[in-house]
């Protein structure tokens, strides 16, 4: 409450007590002591403090058993009930015994008596002191006889003086709490200031005093006696509030103390700054600036743009837009590893033990990277070069990147290109742009901390473009040996060189990747792998991660290799691992839910238990299409090889004709109508009748019809099944073949070779025809792929015709 209100308690108080001066106290309708009190009534216990007859307040207490009390005071013709006060009762069901209730107590009169939730409430209004002299009924509802004890005559003077000293004690109260004035209202509402008595029980009421010191003042008849032990509660009582007003005065000079510091701080460092002895944030800035760059080795053309920067940001204001833009170039700039390089390690033994350890099969590929290595030891250092690493996803592209750098020692630093179409992410934006940043590139050497990190470009065949420019083409002067000497990033714009910098990037497919991007770049081809090598990656690399990953012991849960071995060729048929790792995984987790129901029984997964926990095989045992008509044609996608069947019928003998369904792009219709000329131009050389597709209607299918498909690769098988109808005769069974056909027969090389062997062995296949152009990427092919095989290498669709239909092995077949 504000001094003004205080002010205003204590003049409504002095202005009542005039008005009540000479008032006749039988004038208020409420009970006075005067009045006619009974001899017996009912009493209830109370425990936390005596109640006054100066008093008015609510009392609650249990419905059991003090609802019978209160329902038998109803009863009455005077409402009347003794309140008697309890300091500690021993009761163990918390009603008190007749004992322990204090003898003086105070017959109060009941208002509103009402109950809810268990609890009985009702208004109390003091009326007079009682002493019990007689217990009737010492079991609730408690009942007695009381007397009211007589006060003794004193002397006016006397009397007079202690009722001024409590009015004064009550006034000093009310400055220090106006809480209390709701509490004088309701007194001067039934009592006047010359009610002597009253207002000492009143005064005792006020106080915070324990409940046995009230109950002393209670039990004092006489009123000189009383007031004197009221006087003393109500002195302490002032003591304690002029405490609590010192403490509040404190807190209030303490934290006006810390508003008076902060300025007085806020003020020295202004002194400070213009006598020279402390330093501003612009003069701490700068410092900060210049001891990065005495710790860095940067060009001059750099520490020329470095000082012209931090003498702008000298003169300018720390308010102004420019200040932070300069700001945030120095920290930039100063961030950068301007000619700090680590040491590269070129131990080749220990490169092929750190491929060897995280990667399984891939011997090709490790052999090409030890190759790039030791050409880098040769010479002394590794620079100048950009790998390639192309193959379908989840064959860990982006995992050898990282064995790269683990074994040269460098700092590894990744960012994925796929779906980038801004050119400012490649080359920064300039400084006139607000929110403006440097490339992906200055970011990779600040975060590497050195200026000769291994860089991996993610996804670079999915690079976009838009009208924010072409992110490819700003990759040109990048991956360029002879430009990115002298990079140049927008934000920056100071020459970098990002010569000794190892890029490596990874696509799946070649198509999609510019050509003079393509151009600059060392391939390295990861085709996939076979079931074997699958299936020691589950073993060594997938399976352990996952129990590890799950905080699942070896011995608490195992997978047969024959169980892994179905997962590969029944789950994940992918030239990759990535979805055999989310199977194994799944496994795991049904797995842990067995654990967690019995703990003491390990799991243990075999082939059996597989639909119970991956469901029925997405891949089944497939029967090779075989007839006349049918040929087993080896295509190449982005998630690896793939073994396609090829269905060619004629439909009628009405007129010619020639239909093509399954989806097939604009390059592979093409193929289609070129197998379709050659085969109807040369029937008689391939022994078959003349006339047949004059009078014929044919339909060619490519199987498998939502899968788009395109390329030129399936010319020969196309022109084969058209053949096999027109002879109507079938191929050579557990066949398969690839190459492009021409109008003049001639079968032209094709790609992704690797891919398609390994996609016949996943079918198993034994035979196959590749065209001669290709011997040379089947004889690199590892000889685990080889072995098996019998390959027939066709330069003329004659030589397929004679492995197709002589059945005589050609000249230069290998059989491995």
């Amino acid at each position: 409450m504000s001094e003004e209100n205080r002010k205003d308690s204590l003049d409504e108080f002095e202005e009542d007590i005039t008005e009540y001066i000479g008032k006749d106290e039988h004038s208020n309708s409420l009970a006075l002591p005067q009045q006619m009190l009974p001899k017996r009534m009912y009493i209830m216990p109370v425990t936390n403090r005596p109640f006054f007859p100066a008093q008015v307040q609510p009392v609650v207490v249990n419905q059991d058993p003090w609802q019978e009390t209160l329902k038998r005071v109803g009863e009455t013709d005077h409402q009347m009930l003794g309140i008697c006060y309890v300091e500690d009762s021993r009761s163990e069901n918390g009603i008190p015994g007749s004992d322990e209730l204090e003898t003086m107590g105070c017959a109060v009169r009941v208002h509103h008596a009402q109950s809810d939730s268990g609890k009985v409430q009702f208004i109390a209004q003091g009326v007079q002191r009682f002493r019990i002299t007689q217990w009737l009924r010492r079991r609730p509802p408690y009942l007695v006889e009381v007397e009211y004890p007589r006060e003794p005559r004193e002397e006016p003077g006397e009397l007079k003086a202690y009722t001024l000293a409590i009015i004064s004690a009550i006034k000093e109260l009310l400055r220090t709490n106006p809480l209390y004035g709701e509490e004088v209202k309701q007194y001067l509402s039934r009592f006047g200031p010359d009610d002597s008595s009253p207002l000492a029980d009143f005064g005792a009421s006020m106080t915070s005093a324990k409940g046995h010191e009230l109950q002393e003042v209670l039990n004092t008849v006489p009123l000189l006696r009383r007031m004197e032990k009221v006087l003393l509660l109500m002195a302490k009582e002032q003591e304690v509030a002029r405490l609590q007003a010192e403490i509040s005065e404190e807190v209030n000079d303490k934290v006006q103390k810390h508003q008076r510091e902060f300025f007085l701080k806020e003020q020295l460092k202004v002194i400070q700054r213009e006598l020279g002895i402390a330093k501003d944030d612009k003069t701490a800035d700068a410092e900060r600036f210049r001891e990065r760059m005495a710790e860095l080795q940067p060009p001059e053309a750099v520490t020329e743009r470095f000082e012209d920067e931090l003498q702008k940001l000298q003169v300018l204001e720390q308010g102004s837009p420019e200040y932070g833009v300069t700001r945030n170039y120095l920290d930039w700039l100063t961030q950068v590893p301007w000619g700090l390089y680590s040491e590269d390690h070129f131990d080749l033994a220990e490169a092929r033990r750190i491929l060897d350890r995280d990667h399984d099969g891939l011997d090709d590929v490790k052999d090409r990277i030890v190759e790039f290595l030791a050409e880098g030891s040769f010479k002394g250092e590794v620079s100048g070069s950009i790998l390639l690493l192309v193959g379908p996803p989840g064959v860990g592209k982006t995992s050898i990147g990282r064995s790269i750098a683990d074994a040269l020692g460098r700092e590894f630093y990744r960012f994925s290109v796929g779906g980038m179409r801004d050119e400012a992410e490649i080359k920064g934006h300039r400084r006139t742009y607000i929110g403006a940043m440097p490339g992906k590139f200055v970011q990779a050497l600040k975060d590497s901390k050195v200026a000769n990190p291994v860089i991996m470009l993610d996804e670079i065949d999915k690079v976009g473009a838009s009208y924010q420019g072409d992110p490819a083409s700003a990759l040109l002067e990048t991956l360029d040996p002879e430009q990115n000497r002298e990079f140049l990033d927008h934000y920056l714009d100071v020459r970098m060189d990002l010569s000794k910098v190892l890029f490596i990037c990874t696509a799946n497919q070649l198509d999609t990747i510019p050509r003079p991007l393509l151009d600059r770049m060392d391939v390295i081809r990861l085709s996939g792998y076979i079931a074997e090598e699958k299936l020691a990656i589950a073993k060594h690399h997938l399976l352990p991660r996952l129990l590890k990953r799950a905080g699942l012991l070896k011995k608490q849960m195992s997978i047969t290799d024959a169980a892994i071995r179905q997962v590969i060729e029944g789950y994940a048929r992918e030239a990759g691992v990535r979805n055999l790792e989310k199977l194994l995984h799944k496994i795991v987790r049904k797995g842990i839910v067995k654990l967690l129901e019995n703990p003491e029984q390990p799991v243990r997964v075999g082939v059996a238990d597989l639909p119970a926990y991956l469901g029925q095989p997405a891949f089944r045992k497939e029967k090779s299409l075989k007839g006349v008509g049918v040929v087993t044609g080896l295509a190449w996608t982005a998630m690896g090889g793939a073994t396609l069947s090829i269905e060619a019928s004629r439909i009628h003998s009405s007129q010619r004709g020639f239909k093509l369904t399954g989806q097939l792009g604009d390059v592979m219709k093409e193929s289609a109508e070129i197998a379709y000329s050659f085969v109807s131009s040369n029937l008689k050389r391939y022994k078959g009748d003349p006339g047949f597709f004059d009078k014929s209607f044919v339909h060619l299918h490519v199987p498998e019809g939502a899968t788009p498909k395109d390329g030129p690769s399936a010319g020969v098988t196309m022109a084969t099944a058209l053949l096999s109808i027109a002879r109507r005769e079938a191929p050579q069974q557990n066949l398969a073949m690839t190459g492009e056909l021409t109008l003049t027969g001639q079968v032209l090389p094709v790609g992704g070779i690797r891919e398609k062997v390994i996609a016949a062995r996943r079918q198993k296949i034994t035979s196959l025809v590749l065209p001669e152009a290709n011997r040379g990427d089947y004889e690199e092919l590892p000889d685990y792929l080889k072995e098996g095989l019998t390959v027939n290498f066709a330069r003329t669709f004659n030589d397929v015709y004679q492995v197709c239909f002589a059945n005589k092995p050609k000249r230069g077949a290998s059989v491995h």
